[in-house]
């Protein structure tokens, strides 16, 4: 009987709160007629980051959109693994032959030779996640706090700091103020 009492109030409360229809009233498109456009805009990070480390002749100017993806999927700073390549290798001109090691990743004080990676894309996903992983997730969550582990030198975090902060400010030139050489 309590279920047939609350069926019928959901009933009448339905119908209470009902528009009333019209036989002579012309229909109004509503909101469900409006077609819904999705604008995609381009990530303005691809762009600025890119086009920094073009200005820098970094070899890695060319995956900018995957430091960005990698960032995005760990849940780091966009800027971070960019900044400690800069920091580490001047984004990755100055690196040991053939290691595609912009980040000096497992090269210990004193030597000279680290992990070799086999690609940029290698090293971006291998420090990206050693980062979220080993340093992130295990409290590490200042620059300062990571630089006392994966850096000897107590400049680290400032340097780091320093191509963040010189990422995040710079702005791409207008591409329609670009020279074009024939």
């Amino acid at each position: 009987m309590k279920k047939i009492l609350t069926y019928i109030s959901l009933i009448l409360l339905a119908l209470a709160t009902a528009e009333p229809v019209l036989a002579n009233q012309t229909p109004i498109a509503g909101t469900s007629a409006t077609p819904n456009f999705v604008v995609i805009t381009p990530d303005s990070r691809l762009l600025q980051l890119e086009t920094y480390l073009d200005s820098h002749n970094s070899p890695l100017s060319n995956d900018a959109d995957f430091l960005i993806a990698e960032a995005d999927r760990l849940n780091l700073d966009w800027r971070l693994v960019a900044a400690i390549a800069g920091a580490e290798s001047t984004f990755g001109k100055h690196i040991p032959s053939n290691s595609y090691n912009a980040w000096g990743w497992a090269i210990y004080t004193g030597m000279q030779d680290g992990k070799h990676f086999a690609s940029w894309k290698d090293g971006i996903t291998t420090v990206s996640e050693g980062l979220r992983y080993r340093y992130i997730d295990r409290g590490a969550r200042t620059i300062e706090q990571i630089g006392r582990i994966y850096a000897a030198s107590p400049r680290w975090s400032s340097n780091v700091h320093f191509f963040l902060k010189e990422i995040e400010l710079f702005k791409p030139a207008a591409t329609s103020l670009l020279a074009i050489t024939i």
